[in-house]
């Protein structure tokens, strides 16, 4: 303990308050070729760009800094920046043969995003950062507040939510996931194509009233509008992907297009379960922006996507329990299972510069998405203790089964959901203030079919379930001459269509408290919407959600910055969470209602003469009007009542900087509580109280060796409830947890070039951007994690028995990534 408090006190003493920042950047000519031996001074601060063309000036903070380029074979240019104090900032500039250069660099977006609590993340971090589902979502769950223990799911949890909680925006448009989908092994690709993406930024909750109706997080996407061509593949033993960037000769029109292959067998097969699997997730993603003049800009956004899901399970085996009780499951399949996911989205914006302080913005969008989930799986379990004895020959094998039975799974389900969308959307600015409102029309129209059925057959007995009243059933004592009935047993058909009115209005300002400088954002939204169709007439109902954000940046010697946010959030029902568990549609489900309250830190400082931020945060969430639900890997079953109350209170740490020089890195830690009191039986935890977080972030290189890199990928997760068996009263299973989530993905790349080290001219490499080759080892520690428990009748103890689910074990890959 003594040499632990020395070495952060070591640390602590190590930070300085220099009122200073630091600027940063290659330099490049016109052929975009980096240039040696620039000169770039500040005041009496001067360095030179090295081979890489690369620099780093300290310069003063606060105050308007001309800073300096000059060689002896190009025209020099003066740049005009402003930096607040422990900025890092990074500045490329190209320098021109016949024409001198001065502007002025305006540097306010990543303040904006500091003060409303925005987790701002890099799209090149996310395209090198190893993960069994490599993208921004893989980026997402190394943050405090963020949950998720299936490496083969893009689904995420924030602080106590669920899946269905969080809002995604490509931009400013809304997209969604599909409604099926039952497990992380059938979702193959997320919406977000990183290959596309230009900048990502995050919020855990307390956000403005710009944002919709979800109750957890916001993430907000932008794809990049490419200024001149280029092209990038990326290949690996996961699938690939290329994209495209085109643009026209006057600049007008502008193109970025990808094209991304998904195959998840790798990973499946990994898995306890053997299986013949074949899976096919393609898509194709375009955006196209036109430009004709200064006053307007038209950009069209389109998705197609195909994911395929055929399924042959053949056999299991899962060994569980303790070293004094080993148990093993041994299943023997027959059947398969087949899904199809096809999506269709489009979506049109149109944006109006009315003058230099007013734009108008006009999107229409649609969604169409057709799902077939169909599948026929007869499982022939035997539970049963396993030898312990190592002079047996039977040692590692089951020599006396607790259990021994069948289950038939069988479901025809069909859906199709058409979304329309139609959304007005104004920005004012005037000096330091702007207001920003927004009205939307939704329109969801959504045909279902559910067919699900369960027989459960124990030690030679069909199971009846127990809601249901039976005449003399004593076996076997007495034969049975009641009515066979699956255990389970799910028929629906809906045909639902939900109209929503929905609007919001803010106003936000800066300004100064004495010496000290604030930001304020008062804003509300509301939605008006109503669920109708076959045999379905619901209420038209309403809710008012209020929003406020309050920072203040003392003038200290030490930059921090302080935040609150407090809101009334409502989430009116999504179609998912108005069908309850035998899939009837209930239309008059309420909005479950969030009151928020994050209180947070900003901290930056330099440690190692390097810049580092503490990021913090404590929030608390009272919810009422809850709509509680079952998880099952990532498929949330409603209640479709509301019919409980909730409370998550939590905090979140995140110190993120360059703990190696010139890359960056962070360290994230987080806990939460969640739990919910169901008709007023008493407070359990919630299916996402996932109590501890700790996530690393890291990239390294060989320092003799730039061009060898490491990225580590590393999360902690203690465990999720374990869940409780059909029928079963969940506040009996309360108590029983699933074991923690451990899990690393490791990378190494080794670049053969890229913009930092271009070629000469003749080189065979000098035509790539980029050209790298990696290895990547998925669960480096082959730690068995557990996704849900299969629940087994043990004749023995007379009960039922938890079986984990494992997720997938060890696995390499290769990787190449191309950029020309």
């Amino acid at each position: 303990m003594k040499t632990k408090i020395t070495l952060l006190f070591y640390l602590f003493s190590t930070f300085t308050f220099a009122q200073s920042a630091r600027v940063k950047g290659i330099v490049f000519d016109e052929s975009n070729q980096p240039v040696e031996n620039v000169s770039v001074s500040f005041q009496g601060n001067n360095t030179k760009t090295n081979a890489s063309g690369f620099y780093i000036l300290t310069i003063a903070s606060n105050v308007k800094s001309n800073l300096k380029f000059s060689h002896l074979a190009l025209k020099s240019a003066v740049v005009s920046l402003e930096l607040k104090s422990n900025d890092d900032y990074e500045f490329n500039i190209v320098l021109k043969n016949n024409v001198e250069q001065m502007g002025e660099v305006v540097i306010t977006n990543n303040n904006r995003k500091r003060v409303e609590g925005i987790t701002t993340i890099s799209p090149r971090a996310v395209r090198l950062i190893p993960g069994a589902n490599a993208g921004v979502e893989n980026i997402l769950k190394t943050l405090p507040g963020v949950y998720s223990n299936n490496e083969l799911s893009t689904q995420y949890a924030v602080r106590g939510g669920n899946y269905d909680e969080n809002l995604v925006y490509v931009n400013e448009i809304e997209v969604y996931r599909p409604f099926l989908v039952r497990s992380g092994q059938q979702e193959g690709l997320s919406f977000t194509n990183t290959d596309l993406v230009q900048s990502i930024d995050f919020s855990a909750g307390g956000f403005q009233a710009k944002y919709g109706d979800k109750l957890s997080s916001v993430l907000d996407i932008t794809y990049r509008r490419p200024t001149k061509f280029g092209a990038s593949f990326e290949a690996s033993f996961l699938g690939g992907s290329l994209s495209v960037d085109a643009v026209s000769k006057n600049q007008k029109w502008s193109a970025v297009t990808g094209v991304r292959y998904r195959d998840n067998s790798l990973l499946v097969n990994s898995q306890e379960t053997e299986t013949n699997f074949r899976p096919r997730f393609v898509d194709v993603q375009s955006c196209v922006t036109y430009t004709p003049n200064t006053k307007w800009q038209f950009s069209f956004l389109g998705n197609v996507s195909q994911n395929k899901y055929d399924y042959k399970p053949v056999s299991r085996q899962t060994n569980f329990g303790t070293l004094e009780d080993p148990i093993a499951l041994l299943v023997q399949y027959d059947g398969q299972e087949k899904d199809k996911y096809n999506t269709l989205f489009g979506a049109l914006k149109t944006t109006y510069a009315v003058n230099e302080n007013f734009d108008l913005k006009l999107i229409l969008s649609g969604y169409h998405t057709t799902e077939q989930e169909y599948f026929d799986i007869l499982a022939e379990y035997r539970l049963g203790s396993v030898d312990t004895n190592l002079g047996s020959e039977n040692f590692g094998n089951v020599d006396f089964s607790r259990g021994i039975g069948s289950q038939l799974t069988h479901a025809r389900n069909d859906l199709d959901a058409v979304i329309a969308n139609a959304e007005i959307k104004g920005f004012h600015k005037n000096n330091e203030t702007q207001i920003e409102w927004g009205f939307k029309l939704t329109r969801e129209d959504i045909r279902d079919r559910l067919i699900e059925w369960e027989v459960i057959d124990s030690a030679g007995f069909s199971l009846n379930p127990p809601i249901i009243e039976l005449p003399n059933n004593e076996q076997p004592y007495t034969s049975y001459s009641g009515p066979l009935a699956p255990y389970n047993n799910i028929r629906a058909k809906n045909f639902a269509t939900i109209d929503r009115i929905s609007g919001y209005g803010q106003w936000s300002k800066r300004g100064a408290w004495g010496e000290h400088e604030i930001f304020t954002n008062i804003g509300i939204r509301g939605q008006q919407w109503r669920v109708s169709g076959d045999n379905i007439n619901g209420e038209s109902q309403f809710v008012l959600s209020p929003r406020v954000q309050f920072a203040i940046k003392p003038d200290w010697d030490i930059d921090m910055l302080f935040r609150f946010s407090n809101g009334l959030y409502y989430q009116p029902p999504f179609y998912r969470e108005l069908r309850n568990e035998l899939g009837k549609v209930v239309p008059n489900v309420k909005a479950q209602q969030s009151i928020h309250y994050v209180l947070g830190n900003d901290y930056s400082f330099k440690m190692w003469q390097r810049p580092f931020k503490l990021v913090s945060e404590a929030y608390y969430k009272l919810l009422a009007d809850v709509n509680p639900y079952t998880l099952d890997n990532v498929r949330i079953r409603y209640e479709a009542a509301n019919n409980a109350k909730a409370y998550v209170q939590g905090i979140d740490l995140r110190l993120n900087g360059e703990f190696v020089p010139g890359t960056e890195s962070w360290l994230s830690f987080g806990y939460l509580k969640t739990e919910e009191n169901i008709d007023n039986k008493g407070y359990i935890a919630r299916p996402t109280d996932q109590r501890l977080k700790f996530g690393i972030l890291f990239q390294d290189y060989i320092p003799n060796i730039p061009t060898f890199k490491m990225y580590l990928n590393l999360v902690y997760n203690t465990g999720l409830p374990g869940g409780s068996p059909s029928y079963a009263n969940p506040y009996d299973y309360s108590q029983l947890r699933l074991r923690d989530y451990r899990r690393a993905d490791l990378g190494f790349s080794y670049v053969f070039t890229d913009r930092a080290r271009a070629k000469e001219e003749g080189h065979w490499l000098k035509n790539f951007k980029d050209l790298s080759l990696g290895l990547e080892i998925f669960n480096m520690f082959n730690n068995q994690n557990a996704i849900t428990n299969t629940w087994v009748r043990d004749v023995y103890y007379k009960t039922q028995t938890a079986v984990p689910n494992y997720l997938t074990t060890r696995v390499f890959s290769l990787k190449l990534n191309v950029k020309i």
